[in-house]
């Protein structure tokens, strides 16, 4: 065609009216319709490969993409369109002279809405056992190309990726005779976008990690799941995302039976307390404010279990969060009513339970479906001032065949138990973290302080019972013999502590003459 040919005519950004739309689809659902839908508006539907099947066999008029562009699908489908006549029909400034001058000289037939979404290569990647190449198959091409010209020249390329979208699309459609709104166009091309970053921050995520745990580039995408009332103070906005193609999150099959909607400082506190429980197999209850347990305790029952991490420091735990990991019985939710909680999570409860604890208007009731183990494979990352510290996740088990004991005196059957759980405990507490345990359940913690032995103090001054036959936790060594000799004077008789000191010659001795047991881990467990 010569350069003389007669030009399209000048349309005004957002004026489009869709007359073709290109179909190709990895995921199909409501596609049929979507597609039957623009062709009852009068859209010309071109489409590709398997999209083009399963629109002509519901019996809908297809124009072929290598009719389109002149040029095969090759190459098992992996080249079909990545062609000019496509890109330029999709790219073309519908208000510039020179642009459609040459979509008049080169033949460029225009391309009005594209509908696309892309292979499963986030799905394909997170299968056990998936072979490399077949994820590399999955890796999307022309997919994304198409994508991107579409949302580049939005106000004149409609693009849509997401099949929730086809109602409103046809809707909109159907009520402006065959146009987009520049707002819907707009918003669209952003959507586009967002699932273009998504798909490339997988892929570059699954090349990175290959061969290396801390990658050049630490890449990840965010979904939100919802709006927050407020961050930590109510002058803070706020929000809840869920990273992109983890195996779990903090919120996944988390069912909300009554109360408010969750805050940020929920959130915050849910982790902990869930986290704690989920670490042990018997009936456990953990009851955390402000990100720190004030009781946790294991029992014979999940009633016993409460009250004994209630009766730690029940002052502290009025209005905090609560996580158990058994069903709530009615038993246990009459003992719960009798306290003001402020989240309340366990994975089931009887109906007559959930009759008791709805009775009061705001409690938060959420039930933890989630069966799924974490990924513990996924690193701990802290936001700073521009920029993240990641490091791999504390999942340390510390078994008693690794510890050591290093006292004269060794302990009993009964402080080895006491022991281990005071151990879980304290690595779940804020550094400096000092914990007592007296028969499977918390009754003193000294948490964040900047010293150690105040630590220790803080952790007796909560004491509500006498702390004497109890055994103690600390997180870190002690740098001095201070710490323990203030414990043993309020007749603490095991401790368990990492070492590591210069100093722990001094504070084996001082608990050798004392007469307790010591236990060391070689392993500490900060938590900052």
């Amino acid at each position: 065609m010569s350069d003389q040919t007669e030009a399209p005519s000048i349309t005004a950004p957002g004026e489009v009216r869709v007359r073709r739309a290109l179909l190709s689809v990895s995921d199909k659902r409501g596609i049929v319709d979507f597609a039957r839908g623009l062709a009852d508006l009068g859209v010309e539907i071109v489409s590709t490969g398997g999209t083009a099947k399963e629109l002509a066999s519901a019996g809908l008029t297809v124009r072929a993409i290598d009719d389109f562009t002149g040029f095969p699908e090759i190459m098992d489908g992996r080249v079909k369109t990545l062609h000019p006549k496509l890109y330029a029909g999709l790219l073309a400034v519908r208000d510039n002279p020179e642009h459609l001058r040459a979509t008049s000289a080169n033949d460029i037939e225009f391309v009005d809405l594209v509908c696309v979404n892309l292979y499963p290569f986030e799905r394909t990647a997170a299968r056990r056992g998936v072979g490399d190449a077949e994820v590399i198959e999955n890796i999307d091409i022309g997919g994304p190309t198409m994508i991107r010209a579409a949302a580049k020249n939005f106000a004149f390329s409609a693009v849509v990726v997401n099949p929730e979208s086809y109602d409103a699309i046809l809707q909109e459609l159907g009520e402006t005779v065959g146009k987009l709104s520049l707002e819907t166009r707009e918003a669209l091309a952003a959507e586009a976008f967002s699932t273009t970053a998504r798909y490339d921050t997988a892929i570059s995520r699954w090349f990175g990690e290959k061969d290396a745990d801390f990658p050049p580039q630490y890449v990840r995408a965010y979904e939100k799941v919802t709006d927050l009332t407020y961050g930590e103070n109510p002058h803070q906005r706020a929000a809840y995302y869920a990273q992109v193609g983890a195996r779990t999150h903090l919120m996944s099959m988390v069912k909300q039976h009554h109360g408010k909607q969750l805050s940020f400082n929920n959130l915050l506190d849910l982790e902990a307390a869930r986290t704690m429980v989920r670490d042990f197999e018997v009936p456990a209850v953990a009851i955390v404010k402000h990100n720190n347990p004030c009781g946790v305790a294991l029992g014979g029952t999940v009633l016993d279990a409460y009250q004994n991490a209630f009766a730690c420091d029940p002052l502290s735990a009025y209005g905090g969060v609560i996580a158990l990991n058994r069903k709530v019985d009615r038993a246990t939710a009459e003992a719960l009513n009798g306290q003001f909680i402020e989240v309340l999570i366990a994975p089931a409860y009887d109906e007559d339970a959930l009759e008791v604890l709805t009775s009061k208007k705001n409690v938060r009731i959420l039930e933890d479906g989630e069966r799924r183990t974490q990924s513990f494979g996924e690193p701990e990352v802290k936001q700073v001032d521009g920029g993240l510290l990641i490091q791999d996740r504390d999942t340390a088990k510390d078994p008693r065949e690794a510890m050591e004991v290093v006292s004269a005196k060794r302990p009993t059957d009964a402080e080895w138990d006491d022991l281990l759980f005071c151990w879980r405990v304290a690595k779940q507490v804020k550094s400096n973290a000092i914990v007592l345990v007296s028969g499977l359940k918390t009754i003193g913690i000294g948490a964040g302080q900047m010293s150690r032995v105040d630590s220790v103090r803080l952790s007796l001054e909560k004491c509500r019972v006498d702390p004497a036959g109890s055994v103690l936790a600390s997180d870190a060594f002690f740098p001095f013999a201070d710490g323990p000799e203030l414990a043993v004077e309020a007749g603490i008789t095991a401790v368990i502590q990492p070492g590591g000191s210069i100093r722990d010659d001094e504070v084996v001795a001082a608990a050798d003459a004392a007469g307790i047991a010591m236990v060391m881990t070689r392993r500490r467990h900060f938590r900052h």
